[in-house]
C-alpha cells in the first residue's frame, strides 16, 4: 500500500515541503531513498523502538521510503515522526485519510517521546502558504508555530498521541496565541536601563545619536571605563520592533534553534556579543547546509564586538560587505542563500595593549610605535563604515557615588523615536533606506546642505584636526541626525561642531 505524508525542509530562512512516500510490499528489506543524510538513515532504529514501545509493529516486508524532491539533500532527525506515521498507515495500523491535511515533523526518542526541532516558524509559514489545514509537531515547539495564524497547530508529546489524534481517538485542541498581545506586553521588557548608569553623559549622548540615526559606533577607552555596560543598554533606547521585524527576527533565531523551549515571538531587539575567537563562518554564516551567523542573529538589533583589535583580521574584513548591503550571501556549488543582516555595529577597544594610553591618571607603558601598531589591527575600510568614534574616560568616585537620578532608557527612547519619525518622512520614497546612516553619497549632498559658516567650520576642522577625507560624509550624516534629535529642519553650526568631535580615530597622530 502506498501512503504519502508531508514534512518540510529549511533552506536559509525559508522552508519548502517534502513529500514522504511510503510503500509496503511483499519482501524483506528496508529502503530509504531521496538523498537522506546519516541522521535520517538512522531513523529506522529509533522508529522501530518507538513503535514497539507503544504496541505497534514494524512491518517485516519490503518497505520503500522516498523523500521527494529526490535531488535535494535532506538533513536532520526531524523526519522521524512523518516516516513513522507513513509506515503505520502503509501497513494498515493507522487511518491514512487525515495525513494529507497536515505537515508533520518531530524527532523520536526510543521510548516514543518527541523531542523539539529547529526551524519551526518558517515551516509553519510555508504550511499555511501551501494550504495545509495544520501542522503536527512536538509540544515544545507549539508556541513558536502558533505565531502563524489560520493554521491548526497540534502539539503532541509522544508518537501515541499523534497516532490517536489521526485515528480520531484523541481530541487535541490547536494551540492558539494572540501574537499582538504577547508582542505589546513584552516589547519594552529590557533588563538593563540607562537609569542605572552614573556619569558618562557624553557617551550616553553619543549612543542616543547612534540609535536615532542607525549609526555604527566604536568606543575607545581604558579597561573598566564602562564600554561594555553602556553597549548592553543600547537596545533599550532603540525604537521598538515592528510586528513584521519581530517575525523576521524570530524566523532567523528559529532556524538556528536559539529560541528555546516554549518560546514565542521575539519582541525585543537582539543583542549579540560574540567572543573574539569566533571564526569567519560563525560570524557571517555558512557551513555545508548554510546556517545564519552572528551578524544575521543580530538582524534588526545590535552586534557588539568587544576588544575589536583582538578579532582575527579576516573575521573583521568579511563584515565589510554585509555592513554596506545589509545582507549576506552564502554561495555553494548547488545553492546560493541570502540571509538578512541589517544590524547596528557597536565595537569597543582599548587604546593600546596595556589599556592606558591617553588615561587621565595612569601612565601608558607601551613602547614607541606599539600604540599605532595596535590601532592598525583595525583596517581603514572597516573604520570607514563606523560613523561615531567615542573616547570613554573612567568615571570618578564622586560621579559613581552620586545619588542624583539619571535619565532612563524610556526617556531617551522617546527622543530617538521622534527623530526616526522625521527620517521615515524624509525617506518615504526610498523603501530601501530607513535611517540617516543608510544614505548614499549623492543623497548626503542633497539632504544635508550646510551654510557658508558650516562649510568654513568643517574645512577648518579637517585641516586643523587632520581629519581624513572619508570623515566628510560621516560628519554630515551624523550632524543630520543631531539636527533631527533637536527638531531642526536645517543642519546648524552647533550640530556640525558636535558631529566633528565624534571622529577621534580620523585625527592624524591620534595614537602619537
Amino acid at each position: 500500500m502506498l501512503v504519502k505524508t508531508f514534512g518540510s525542509a529549511v533552506q536559509g530562512v525559508h522552508a519548502f515541503t517534502i513529500t514522504i512516500e511510503v510503500n509496503v510490499t511483499p519482501g524483506t528489506k528496508y529502503f530509504l531513498v531521496g538523498l537522506p543524510d546519516n541522521a535520517i538513515k538512522e531513523s529506522e532504529q529509533r522508529i522501530e523502538s518507538a513503535l514497539k514501545h507503544h504496541g505497534y509493529r514494524m512491518p517485516r516486508q519490503k518497505v520503500v521510503i522516498n523523500m521527494a524532491p529526490a535531488d535535494v539533500r535532506k538533513e536532520g532527525s526531524a523526519y522521524d515522526l512523518p516516516i513513522a506515521l507513513g509506515i503505520l498507515a502503509a501497513s494498515d495500523q493507522l487511518a491514512s485519510e487525515r495525513l494529507s491535511d497536515y505537515v508533520i515533523m518531530g524527532e523520536l526518542a526510543l521510548g516514543g517521546e518527541l523531542r523539539p526541532i529547529k526551524g519551526v516558524l518558517p515551516i509553519a509559514i510555508q504550511a499555511r502558504k501551501e494550504g495545509f489545514k495544520g501542522i503536527i509537531l512536538p509540544i515544545q515547539n507549539a508556541q513558536e508555530a502558533a505565531i502563524v495564524n489560520n493554521l491548526d497547530v497540534i502539539g503532541v508529546s509522544t508518537l501515541k498521541e499523534a497516532i490517536d489524534f489521526l485515528n480520531d481517538e484523541l481530541e487535541i485542541k490547536p494551540v492558539k496565541i494572540d501574537t499582538r498581545d504577547i508582542f505589546q506586553a513584552t516589547v519594552h521588557q529590557y533588563t538593563a536601563d540607562f537609569a542605572d548608569v552614573q556619569g558618562q553623559e557624553n557617551i550616553k549622548r553619543a549612543l542616543e545619536i547612534a540609535a536615532a540615526g542607525g549609526h555604527n559606533v566604536i568606543m575607545i577607552g581604558p579597561p573598566g571605563a564602562g564600554k561594555t555596560m553602556l553597549a548592553k543598554r543600547l537596545p533599550s533606547i532603540l525604537p521598538p520592533l515592528t510586528l513584521h521585524e519581530a517575525l523576521e527576527t524570530t524566523k532567523i533565531h528559529s532556524v538556528v534553534g536559539k529560541l528555546g523551549k516554549q518560546a514565542s515571538l521575539l519582541a525585543q531587539r537582539p543583542f549579540r556579543a560574540p567572543h573574539h575567537t569566533i571564526s569567519d563562518v560563525a560570524l557571517v554564516g555558512g557551513g555545508g547546509n548554510p546556517q545564519p551567523g552572528e551578524i544575521s542573529l543580530a538582524h534588526n538589533g545590535v552586534l557588539f564586538l568587544d576588544e575589536l583589535p583582538e578579532f582575527k583580521r579576516t573575521v573583521l574584513e568579511v563584515m565589510r560587505q554585509p555592513l554596506e548591503e545589509r545582507r549576506v550571501t552564502i554561495s555553494r556549488a548547488k545553492v546560493s542563500i541570502d540571509f538578512p543582516a541589517n544590524f547596528m555595529l557597536v565595537a569597543s577597544m582599548n587604546p593600546c595593549p596595556c589599556g592606558y594610553y591617553n588615561h587621565p591618571e595612569k601612565e601608558c607603558v607601551c613602547g614607541p610605535g606599539i600604540v599605532q601598531r595596535y590601532l592598525n589591527k583595525v583596517s581603514g575600510p572597516l573604520l570607514d563604515r563606523i560613523d561615531l568614534h567615542v573616547e570613554v574616560t573612567p568615571v570618578s568616585f564622586d560621579q559613581m557615588t552620586e545619588v542624583r537620578k539619571t535619565e532612563s532608557s524610556g526617556d531617551i527612547r522617546e527622543r530617538v523615536e521622534r527623530a526616526r519619525k522625521w527620517q521615515a518622512v524624509r525617506f518615504a520614497d526610498f523603501p530601501e533606506i530607513h535611517s540617516n546612516s543608510m544614505m548614499p553619497p549623492q543623497m548626503v549632498k542633497d539632504l544635508c546642505p550646510i551654510n557658508e559658516a558650516g562649510r568654513l567650520l568643517l574645512k577648518a576642522a579637517m585641516e586643523k584636526l587632520g581629519l581624513s577625507a572619508r570623515a566628510y560624509d560621516r560628519i554630515l550624516k551624523v550632524s543630520r541626525t543631531i539636527a533631527d534629535l533637536s527638531g531642526s529642519d536645517n543642519i546648524k553650526i552647533e550640530h556640525l561642531a558636535e558631529a566633528i568631535q565624534y571622529r577621534s580615530l580620523d585625527r592624524e597622530g591620534w595614537a602619537g
